[in-house]
């Protein structure tokens, strides 16, 4: 049997990061041509790498060319880097509106910006999208796992990835027509070596009895990116342990 993502051409953005490397990492077992599209990267194709600041709409637009040039198409999306201010997670009462407005930048409106420069490559391919939201982006925070440590919620994260979500509804129903899929997949907390009180305290709320790790999260996104999800199109997969079920 045949993968349906063996040859796929799929841009993973942020894909040097701890989600983005296990992302890259199943679709190319499932037989895709996954490129890690990072600011952190040199363009090499040999090593499926793609320097590109999604800030910036010339790197975006270069970065598109060079892989179209390279390949001849381009299959998928991934949304998936998480750039941030150095002030990220000031508590809500002290951040500043230009810190509020460099974060939407930087992470919602340059979701906007790829896919809106990527969409005439997809359109021929008939491909798909897939947006990496979390479920801070559906519920609310709950406040109580974070007493007795240093992290602080951001919460920019909420109204960015709650954005993000409803702009992919929009942008299924903009699309569907014209054969190309947009998805979510949101996380819940995954686990990077965080406090041990907030890991214990996550884990004692979650009805799986742990935090998540990025293998929990990547197949998701494989399949939602691949022809297996042909008829899907405009939905968020929650991946959290059952978090979002209590």
């Amino acid at each position: 049997m045949v993968d349906s993502l063996k040859d796929k051409i799929i841009l993973v953005t942020g894909g040097s990061g701890l989600l983005g490397k296990e992302i890259i990492n199943n679709l190319l077992t499932r037989g895709a041509v996954a490129i890690n599209a990072d600011i952190n990267v040199e363009t090499n194709f040999k090593k499926q790498t793609l320097n590109v600041d999604i800030t910036s709409e010339e790197s975006i637009v270069t970065a598109i060319e060079q892989v179209t040039d390279a390949y001849g198409k381009i299959d998928g999306l991934v949304n998936n880097a998480y750039p941030r201010t150095k002030d990220w997670g000031t508590k809500f009462e002290d951040i500043t509106y230009e810190s509020w407005q460099k974060n939407v930048d930087m992470q919602m409106n340059t979701t906007f910006l790829f896919i809106q420069k990527i969409i005439p490559a997809l359109l021929k391919t008939k491909g798909s999208i897939v947006n990496i939201t979390s479920i801070y982006g559906v519920v609310g925070n709950d406040l109580t796992i974070y007493e007795n440590t240093s992290i602080n919620t951001a919460a920019p994260y909420s109204a960015i990835k709650g954005g993000v979500i409803n702009f992919t509804r929009y942008l299924a129903s903009y699309y569907g027509r014209q054969g190309v899929r947009v998805n979510c997949v949101s996380p819940g907390g995954i686990f990077d070596h965080q406090h041990e009180t907030f890991v214990a305290n996550y884990e004692k709320k979650v009805p799986m009895g742990r935090m998540g790790n990025p293998d929990d999260i990547a197949p998701a996104v494989s399949f939602l990116i691949s022809d297996d999800a042909k008829y899907i199109t405009g939905q968020n997969l929650i991946v959290d342990g059952g978090w979002t079920a209590i």
